[in-house]
């Protein structure tokens, strides 16, 4: 089955490249790369590759991720689409494993993602990376699994998808109805087009052997940057699922003060928007890996 990879794009110009390694070094290369961007302008001088790449414009204040989703996979020339996030560089393995398991039946795959702290990423001239290097500075994070074989493993959880890396038939996209694009900024898209899927009957599967290492960039906990489209974004998909998504974060806005919240509520009310101070104080130190 050929497949194209799809990533989005926003001021990320040094992951993307690292990203293009990534791929250049697949012991099954894409057959196609398809970048969407969310900015005013193509990304100019990537690697050279072996294997067609394609860039397209998404317009949108708010990260249109949504939208940019559906656009890529829209100008996909394939039938196997490998969602894969622009801090994502991919290990030489995976684009074959999606490639595998696509071939065996339709489902939705979702790959192992690990997270590197800053610095981790050191490319030659050649852009060679050291794959062995990632995998020693790489950590892994407490709520995924983790596979130490190229096996499948049946996830019963739609809630378990994450937008990091996972691959499907552009049959079932279709049949989903893509990506909400009324969800605009950060959180909840990939929920709520998890559970489309779920309710067009599509399965979902962990894949050993599809990993990914996610590149470091700076991080809030909670994401209060986020915390306008967190809260829009949440309702919305309570309003269609009558269920929350993103309780983690909602539980500590919550607690700090910002809302009225409980998972059983029906509503959310916002007390106040995080102050400046709350911000800054919410920013993670670089050695810290993940949210």
């Amino acid at each position: 089955m050929k497949t194209s990879v799809l990533t989005l794009v926003r001021d990320r110009r040094a992951h993307l490249i690292n990203l293009v390694h990534g791929l250049n070094a697949q012991q099954e290369p894409p057959d196609e790369l398809v970048i969407a961007c969310m900015q005013p302008e193509i990304e100019p001088d990537l690697p050279a590759t072996e294997f067609p790449v394609r860039q397209l414009r998404v317009s949108g204040r708010d990260l249109p991720l949504a939208r940019a989703r559906n656009e890529a996979a829209a100008h996909a020339a394939h039938e196997g689409l490998v969602f894969l996030d622009v801090d994502c560089i991919p290990s030489p393995s995976l684009v074959a494993r999606y490639e595998q398991a696509l071939a065996r039946d339709p489902a939705l795959y979702m790959g192992e993602v690990s997270y590197l702290p800053a610095g981790a990423v050191r490319l030659q001239a050649t852009g060679e990376i050291d794959f062995a290097r990632l995998e020693t500075l790489a950590q892994a994070h407490p709520a995924r699994p983790v596979f130490n074989n190229d096996g499948l493993e049946n996830e019963p959880d739609p809630g378990q998808l994450w937008g990091l890396s996972f691959a499907l038939r552009r049959a079932d996209h279709e049949r989903a109805g893509g990506f909400d694009e009324s969800y605009e900024g950060y959180g909840g898209e990939e929920t709520d087009y998890a559970w489309r899927l779920a309710a067009a009957g599509v399965p979902f599967y962990w894949v050993g052997g599809a990993r990914a290492w996610h590149q470091h960039h700076p991080l809030y906990r909670p994401p209060y940057p986020h915390f306008d489209a967190i809260i829009s974004n949440a309702r919305r998909f309570h309003a269609r699922w009558r269920r929350w998504c993103m309780e983690y974060w909602l539980g500590m806005f919550r607690d700090a003060g910002l809302i009225e919240w409980s998972p059983v509520a029906s509503e959310i009310r916002v007390l106040r928007q995080p102050s400046m101070q709350e911000i800054d104080q919410a920013r993670l130190n670089d050695d810290v890996c993940f949210g």
